[in-house]
């Protein structure tokens, strides 16, 4: 396979895996053995074994971090710091891109990114949605309460006020806090339920200062 075939494969994807480039005739050995010329030559960028960019030469679509981080660990959705940044729930910005799984937790070092992944039980796998991130695209994003609460449930201390203090909530409106109330009674857990609580407070006591206003 030349690189211009390689090119018009997969020009319109933002990522491409090695099953991709194979058909009938193709030698599986033979592709392996050009991906890793190509990735030493910097035409081809390599994300984990098997997943693969385009060069900054050839590469058309720039991929989004909440896809690269739903590739690099299959099974995981993006959440935490990275969704409550994003809905300006955080006056922080974030740099990292964390997602939860059920698999093994750790972080992916690649050149778009770090990807920081935390491990959660199969029971608490939930509260996400397939979100568009540009047009035909999506990615596994958790909603904004379960953000936080998945935060709750994997930090120490989250129900104390000196965390919830640390944290800065800000911009509380756009969380549904019904659901909020609802999610946080699905972990049964008496740490997320305190933190929740102390969220629902905080909502108040923001909405009633705008109303004053």
């Amino acid at each position: 396979m030349k690189r211009q075939e390689l090119a018009e494969i997969v020009a319109q994807e933002p990522m491409f895996t090695t099953g991709m480039l194979l058909g009938p005739g193709i030698d599986s050995a033979n592709i392996r053995k050009q991906l890793s010329r190509w990735v030493a030559q910097g035409l081809v960028v390599q994300l984990r074994r098997g997943l693969y960019v385009l060069g900054d030469e050839h590469r058309r679509i720039e991929p989004h971090p909440y896809e690269i981080s739903n590739r690099l660990a299959p099974g995981s959705y993006v959440s935490l710091e990275t969704v409550l940044g994003e809905m300006g729930l955080i006056p922080e910005a974030v740099v990292v891109t964390t997602a939860v799984t059920t698999g093994k937790q750790g972080v992916v070092r690649t050149r778009f990114g770090q990807f920081l992944y935390q491990h959660v039980k199969g029971a608490l796998f939930w509260g996400y949605e397939a979100r568009e991130i540009a047009p035909g695209r999506t990615a596994f994003v958790a909603l904004p309460e379960k953000a936080l609460l998945d935060m709750a449930y994997l930090r120490a201390y989250s129900d104390q006020r000196a965390f919830v203090d640390s944290l800065r909530l800000q911009h509380l409106g756009v969380l549904d806090l019904e659901r909020l109330h609802t999610f946080a009674q699905r972990f049964e857990s008496p740490k997320v339920a305190r933190f929740a609580a102390r969220v629902v407070r905080l909502a108040s006591l923001e909405g009633g200062e705008f109303e004053g206003e």
